[in-house]
């Protein structure tokens, strides 16, 4: 089975600090924030290399980025292909690019945030066999906070936990129904807040939830790079007998 991942990693982001390249200094986008002195994009990618179910992955980057992350990409020398396409300025208009880019053999394609680098190799191949039998399967976790619905600062509703799931990615989809859905939302100029929320509307399939976890960060600002310090520290130090 062919799976792609596509990482979108083509957004201005915050300023969170500086990039990891030379010429970037000063230019701060949290995919190219320095975690012991890798950018945040590499880990990424080295997590999808061990996934033994993944076979390429498809960065959609800014085009003044293409080189120098190219270069980056080859001094990794990874095992499996890893191919740079130009993104778009949104989330959704990168992956639809990336898209476009693979191999029509392509039968699975996972989306994940360039700026999840602590995702693990089970769940990958979790997500990924799920999707494998269900068309459309997503990972996410359950809230432990109490969610409330509200309108103008005032609760309207408090909303059973048991029903409700933070998504997070990888997002794994049939190829043809991923390129559905971005098609249909292209063309009734609808845009998601992520890929299962464009297959949502498709109403063909019904996405499946994969159990996540907490250590399964989003990188968006600074106090972010604690933790994700933090959790590279606990993978890398060997366990104590």
């Amino acid at each position: 089975m062919r799976v792609s991942v596509i990482l979108p990693a083509a957004g201005l982001g915050t300023r969170m600090g500086r990039a990891a390249s030379p010429e970037k200094s000063g230019v701060s986008r949290k995919q190219f924030m320095l975690l012991d002195s890798s950018p945040i994009l590499l880990h990424t990618i080295r997590k999808f290399q061990q996934a033994p179910s993944v076979s390429e992955i498809v960065v959609a980057l800014r085009a003044e980025d293409l080189g120098w992350v190219g270069e980056l990409v080859a001094a990794e020398r990874f095992a499996k292909p890893v191919r740079l396409v130009e993104g778009g300025e949104s989330r959704q208009h990168s992956v639809e690019n990336a898209l476009a880019a693979l191999d029509a053999a392509t039968e699975l394609v996972a989306v994940h945030d360039a700026v999840r680098p602590f995702i693990d190799v089970p769940t990958i191949e979790a997500v990924v066999e799920e999707a494998a039998r269900t068309g459309a399967a997503i990972v996410g976790i359950v809230p432990v906070d109490t969610v409330k619905n509200v309108k103008k600062n005032v609760i309207r509703q408090t909303l059973p936990r048991e029903h409700l799931v933070l998504a997070q990615t990888p997002q794994v989809f049939q190829h043809a129904l991923l390129k559905e859905a971005f098609d249909k939302a292209r063309e009734e100029n609808f845009t998601g807040t992520d890929e299962a929320s464009l297959v949502e509307r498709l109403d063909k399939v019904e996405v499946t939830v994969v159990t996540g976890s907490d250590r399964n960060i989003k990188i968006t600002k600074p106090t972010d790079m604690d933790l994700a310090r933090l959790f590279l520290e606990q993978e890398t130090t060997p366990a104590r007998a």
